[in-house]
């Protein structure tokens, strides 16, 4: 099997019966575990970030009980998928995992280049991209987002192939808001249903199995913003191109201490046309959240925790990046990602494996009106 199934999940997660009950969440389709390996690393022209490797990584994940793994063709200019592509086939070839038993996502949209960096990026952009028909130059905003049909298509099947892959489980749609301010929202609307129109098609075809918008702060800014996204538009949009079974999932979104409006900022309309959070709204149009950036790419540790947070999300025997997880996947979200090149602090997070989630009550008296930290 291709892709990630029930069945399969299922007996992943059966080889870890000490973990707390609720360490898998079952979503309609599989089993997949609360945490999430990612594999992001900030300010990728740095040559150090070359010098890491996320293979180990993804092993200590995989073989201890992580079974999503989360990347972008674009994360070190196409060298995470390609190091996660390598240790999942000593993985398999191994026989100490299977394909169906994990969950693969991806992004397309951004302009991913290669590594080595090119000197001159704006020649790779216009040799690979513009002269080959991906795109035209008034698709691609900033030299860098590109959200042409042709492009999506190629970025899909360039991510397969860097992760020796047939199927992706899901596809985010990367930051579309990236592209408000030099289009206008009913542009960006338009594009969007044209890369849904895509995600359709390649559904039928076998290359992604489901789809998803991954953003920044599109979903969570109030809807006077510029880049603000309304997610009742985007679910229309889904509708629209593939009716009532549809195959638009899921929502990536930043949801950590430092940045918790997915939980308690009310600026997205539900169904009914009311205002809600996002956690909210996507539960509401039957859609899943799945929460980015746990550890806010390590801001959230410039200072100690208050003891106050251990003790309402039942972390007070461990460190703060354990206390910063266990709020990330608890609140309703289907799976949290942390980022980890070092093999150890996977495992090391993996104690949360062990932990109940944190209760709603508890995840209110952490957030209360006002930011957390």
């Amino acid at each position: 099997m291709s892709f990630a199934t029930k069945e399969a999940t299922f007996a992943y997660l059966k080889q870890f019966p000490k973990y707390a009950k609720d360490f898998y969440r079952f979503n309609g389709d599989f089993f997949i575990s609360s945490l999430g390996l990612g594999t992001f690393r900030k300010e990728p022209y740095r040559e150090e970030n070359y010098i890491v490797n996320y293979k180990d990584s993804v092993k200590m994940a995989v073989l201890n009980g992580i079974n999503l793994i989360d990347t972008a063709i674009n994360y070190r200019y196409q060298v995470s998928e390609e190091e996660i592509g390598e240790a999942l086939e000593e993985l398999f070839e191994e026989g100490k995992a299977s394909r169906d038993q994990l969950i693969i996502t991806s992004k397309a949209g951004f302009l991913p280049l290669e590594f080595p960096f090119p000197e001159n990026p704006y020649k790779w952009i216009t040799e690979n991209v513009i002269e080959s028909g991906l795109a035209t130059k008034e698709e691609i905003i900033i030299d860098q987002h590109c959200l042409s049909p042709k492009y999506l298509r190629w970025s899909v099947e360039k991510s397969l192939k860097n992760l020796k892959l047939k199927t992706l489980d899901i596809l985010f749609l990367h930051n579309p808001e990236t592209q408000l301010g030099y289009v206008d929202y009913d542009t960006l609307l338009k594009r969007i249903e044209k890369s849904f129109k895509l995600f359709e098609k390649l559904v039928q075809e076998g290359k992604i199995k489901s789809y998803g918008i991954a953003t920044w702060n599109g979903f969570l800014y109030e809807d006077t913003h510029k880049e603000y996204i309304c997610l009742g538009d985007i679910v229309k949009i889904a509708q629209k191109v593939g009716g009532k079974n549809h195959n638009f999932k899921y929502v990536q979104s930043p949801f950590n201490l430092g940045k918790p409006e997915a939980y308690n900022f009310t600026n997205q309309k539900g169904p009914d046309g009311r205002y809600y959070t996002l956690l909210q709204a996507v539960n509401g149009y039957g859609l899943q959240l799945m929460a980015s950036s746990s550890l806010l790419q390590l801001n959230l540790f410039k200072g100690k925790f208050s003891s106050r947070i251990g003790a309402e999300m039942g972390t007070s025997d461990f460190n703060d990046v354990t206390s910063a997880l266990q709020f990330a996947r608890s609140g309703g979200v289907v799976s949290a990602l942390f980022g980890a090149v070092d093999p150890n602090h996977v495992e090391e997070n993996l104690t949360l494996a062990y932990l109940p989630s944190a209760s709603k009550n508890n995840m209110d008296a952490v957030i209360g009106k006002i930011n957390a930290l």
